[in-house]
């Protein structure tokens, strides 16, 4: 009856039978932020203890998802999974649902055509795909899915995070998973290495720890990757930042200044650098240095470089500070490090430094002052012993331009700042604000209110910008109201 990816007769496993699962406990929704009045509550009277009320749609969950465990089971007793390497979509969906349709009436199990349907495309996945979790990586929605053990799966849809109703079988069906992920990138997560850096095949970040490092099951957060990439037209639209501060932007990329973009996780730092690196020319050589590689630069000079984390036998690892150093000797003109956060900010303020003007990075900061100090600390955390203000010496000659992203309590995110660094006066770094997002409230539906605004400061570089025809009006520097 099975076509040619069906093993040979003889060697599948006798099926199991079909057990009821436990009766999981309610959750509670989680999402509903809306403000209510203050109110004195009053004791709960005491009731009979009263069994539950069935509910139906959870028990039908909870029956389809141990008749596809049943079924996943055979299908990896019958199917040949040597020769599922070449086959096509449609002949494995084809095979799943015949294998399926034999078992289930075989076991006298009757399910009409959505539930029918739902269940193969389930098994799809789990012999294709990563399993519960693929639904939500298909979904353009979903931002980042967060996993707090089998049963809690969140995700973070428009910066607000909410509880899906997806779930895992059991402990042992999410360590399948994890192990099926790091095992395609070549990388192990056990008790002896409990967590794991890796990236899927579509780009995004995943990050895994398992017990019993983690105590109530295993952790798991995925950083979805954005297939298109998000101009500097389309973040403007969004509201993101203001046509004036991209055409400030594009001057002080296109001049070859030195950027920072600073924020904290989940801020859209980036995104920012994304948007930024459109501005370059074509005609220059950039290498990228990423721990997982994100940035999407569309220019035709592109090198890109990924560190690497130790073997099992702790050898073999390649830091960003090694990338860094081995970028200097192969002619950058740019050179772009994903994020700063350890010894390699004192490699990347010399290459700043050393003729590779136009430089960007990334470091998790909360504003641009505080961004500062972070570089203060790093160089000190390098075991770099120099004095204080030969350390900011380094920094007010290297960096000339922190912009500030923000992700802010309605899950918006904006560019809520950018600063120019001029110079030192004294042992104090000397900055000026140039635009700022000036908040004014809130909506009754917690939204802030707020706009764009120039802080009336002449930018610093004004004369850079014109010399390489960048001649910005002087009206975009003249601080306006809401409009």
């Amino acid at each position: 009856m099975f076509s040619r990816y069906k093993k040979p007769a003889g060697k599948a496993a006798p099926l199991a039978s079909v057990k009821s699962a436990p009766e999981m406990p309610k959750t509670a929704p989680v999402g509903d932020t809306a403000p209510k009045p203050v109110v004195i509550r009053k004791p709960m009277p005491k009731v009979a203890a009263q069994a539950p009320a069935v509910d139906k749609e959870r028990k039908r969950k909870e029956r389809l998802s141990e008749i596809k465990l049943e079924l996943h089971r055979a299908l990896l007793d019958n199917l040949n999974l040597a020769a599922l390497e070449t086959a096509t979509e449609a002949e494995l969906r084809s095979e799943i649902s015949s294998i399926s349709t034999e078992i289930l009436e075989e076991k006298g199990i009757v399910l009409n055509r959505e539930d029918r349907t739902t269940l193969n495309q389930e098994l799809y996945d789990e012999v294709t795909g990563l399993g519960p979790l693929e639904t939500l990586l298909k979904d353009d929605s979903v931002n980042d899915i967060l996993v707090n053990g089998p049963q809690r799966i969140f995700v973070e849809r428009a910066g607000k995070l909410q509880l899906t109703d997806i779930t895992f079988k059991d402990e042992k069906h999410l360590l399948r998973i994890i192990d099926k992920i790091v095992s395609a990138v070549g990388r192990r997560v056990d008790e002896s290495n409990p967590y794991v850096d890796a990236r899927l095949a579509d780009g995004s970040r995943f990050n895994a720890m398992v017990p019993p490092i983690a105590v109530d099951g295993s952790l798991v957060s995925i950083r979805k990757f954005k297939k298109e990439k998000l101009g500097v037209d389309d973040l403007v639209r969004f509201g993101a930042f203001s046509e004036e501060m991209a055409a400030y932007l594009q001057a002080a990329v296109a001049t070859r200044l030195n950027v920072i973009v600073s924020g904290g996780t989940g801020s859209g730092k980036t995104t920012t650098l994304n948007a930024l690196s459109s501005f370059i020319d074509n005609s220059e050589r950039i290498l990228t240095i990423e721990d997982t590689a994100e940035l999407q630069l569309q220019q035709v000079h592109v090198g890109r470089m990924e560190s690497r984390p130790p073997n099992v036998e702790g050898k073999g690892a390649v830091t960003q500070r090694d990338c860094l150093r081995n970028a200097l000797r192969m002619r950058p003109d740019r050179i772009i490090v994903g994020e700063t956060r350890g010894e390699e900010v004192i490699d990347m303020l010399q290459a700043m430094n050393t003729g590779h003007d136009g430089s960007m990075t990334t470091i998790h900061a909360n504003s641009a002052r505080d961004g500062v100090s972070r570089l203060e600390n790093m160089i000190a955390m390098a075991g770099i012993e120099m004095p204080i203000k030969a350390v900011r010496s380094q920094i007010s000659s290297a960096v000339n331009l922190i912009v500030q992203a923000s992700r802010l309590q309605d899950g918006s995110r904006r560019m809520t700042s950018i600063t120019e660094i001029t110079g030192m006066e004294g042992d104090v770094i000397s900055m000026q604000e140039v635009f700022r997002f000036q908040r004014v409230g809130l909506t009754p539906e917690n939204k802030i209110i707020g706009h764009f605004t120039a802080t009336g400061v002449r930018s610093h570089f004004s004369e850079r910008f014109r010399l390489w025809g960048y001649d910005l009006p002087a009206s975009i520097f003249e601080p306006h109201a809401a409009e």
